[in-house]
């Protein structure tokens, strides 16, 4: 199928469940609001989430273009991770060492803030924390990875290495010859959170509006593209991805593509043979990001880029499909795991995920204007989005706190350069990426041109 796994299995049952909602049957959108929140996703709905734990009296409203988890929200690959696109020295050089170790630290508390929220809300999502296997295949991964361990110990990032038998006792990949692994990751069904998610922010007394797409966020107000509007005290973007679509953000996040696969379900027998019995999340040391997990349904899910980015930053439903590249990512799922030659792969999916210039997520408010916003979490968004919502929560009722101290607050990445040279730079570096891993498979050594990769992206 040609839509995400996660939506045919996502569905919350009951009165109360997310649902998409257009037309006439649409709810009227109320004209007032203390705060509008743009953008159904994990964003929005942990922003009014942790908005109305800490004053149930606000009237909070969001708004929902489409469906809830509509966006990457429902279609990721479903890690709750402490990884950063943005490594700590960067982070160090803006704020200090100190607020650079602080960020590290409430990352990993993400990671179990996310367990303990939707055990709290009885969410269930198969949230499962046992961790991320990065397997080194080859001696430039190796090298790659064994720097990454000696990188986490002077930030204390718990990161280790794994050698080849341990390596291959958590995961039985072919050519394995080491692997990194921190516990501080956790699976989950990312469209099961996001409509357990939608439902608890409807009973803690928010409106969650589907079907109405915002046209201009403007201080004190979210205009509707029908010509309506909403007036608010605050109005907060979380739209990620989408951010282009909105007048003057064309070139603050560029929408790039990431697709993913799943198998049927596998037997007992060939787990056995694979392995993943903690339900660790996986990928590898490649320089193309691959990432899978063994779904509570016991399949295989798993993703990785590879699609082009497209001219503009346009969006469309049929950039979710490329028959090359789903072909590409069952290719390499077979040859990382031969225990699942002649599988049926059931599923294929894809999406746009936000990525800002200098690839640094950021989230703030303006307490000025009343204008808030997070996003560009680069495919690493699942628990952030949690800190993003717990940070605006601070933000906008003005409480000073730890979290309105992290040095991702009030980040603002340079703008993306105009067309075409965005779309030639961006689709360079992935070819590049892709030119990185074929000279290492021939040589045996670190790619030399994945220093032009890092000249070209500035990261």
């Amino acid at each position: 199928m040609t839509q995400p796994l996660w939506w045919d299995q996502g569905a919350q049952e009951g009165p109360d469940a997310a649902s998409p909602a257009s037309g006439p049957s649409s709810p009227p959108v109320p004209h007032r609001a203390d705060v509008v929140i743009v953008g159904g996703g994990f964003t929005g709905l942990w922003t009014a989430h942790y908005l109305l734990l800490a004053d149930p009296s606000l009237d909070v409203l969001v708004l929902e273009a489409e469906h809830v988890g509509f966006g990457a929200s429902g279609r990721n690959g479903g890690w709750v991770s402490a990884l950063w696109p943005v490594g700590p020295e960067a982070l160090a050089r803006r704020r200090g060492r100190t607020a650079a170790m602080a960020m590290l630290a409430e990352l990993r508390n993400t990671v179990d803030e996310v367990g303990r929220a939707t055990e709290s809300a009885g969410i269930g999502c198969g949230f499962r924390k046992g961790g991320s296997l990065a397997l080194a295949r080859s001696a430039a991964q190796v090298t790659r990875a064994r720097a990454e361990v000696a990188h986490a110990d002077q930030w204390g990032t718990g990161t280790r290495w794994l050698d080849a038998p341990e390596a291959s006792e958590r995961m039985a990949a072919s050519q394995v010859q080491g692997a990194t692994f921190t516990p501080h990751c956790a699976r989950v069904h990312p469209r099961q959170l996001v409509d357990g998610l939608a439902v608890t922010v409807r009973a803690q007394g928010a409106e969650v509006v589907e079907g109405v797409r915002v046209g201009t966020i403007e201080p004190g107000r979210a205009k509707l593209a029908d010509g309506g509007q909403v007036v608010a005290r605050h109005v907060i973007r979380a739209t990620e991805a989408w951010t282009p679509t909105l007048p003057g953000e064309r070139r603050t996040v560029a929408p790039v593509y990431s697709l993913m696969v799943a198998t049927e379900p596998l037997p007992a027998a060939q787990w056995a043979a694979i392995g993943l019995a903690e339900r660790e999340v996986f990928s590898d040391h490649r320089h193309v990001i691959i990432y899978g997990q063994r779904t509570a349904d016991d399949r295989l899910a798993f993703g990785g880029r590879g699609a082009p980015y497209h001219y503009r930053s346009r969006i469309e439903p049929e950039f979710d499909h490329e028959a090359t590249v789903f072909a590409d990512l069952r290719a390499t799922l077979t040859d990382l795991l031969p225990q699942v030659e002649g599988v049926r792969f059931t599923h294929a999916w894809g999406g746009p995920l936000g990525i800002a210039r200098d690839w640094h997520p950021s989230v703030g408010h303006d307490p000025s204007t009343g204008l808030g916003w997070a996003g560009g979490y680069v495919g690493d968004g699942v628990a952030a989005t949690n800190l993003a919502g717990r940070t605006l929560a601070d933000l906008v009722t003005g409480r000073h706190t730890p979290l309105t101290e992290l040095p991702w607050v009030g980040h603002r990445s340079r703008r993306w350069e105009p067309e075409p040279l965005r779309w030639a730079g961006i689709n360079a570096g992935l070819r590049l990426a892709h030119a990185a891993d074929g000279e290492e498979a021939r040589t045996g050594r670190p790619a030399r041109i994945a220093t032009l990769l890092g000249a070209l992206t500035g990261h």
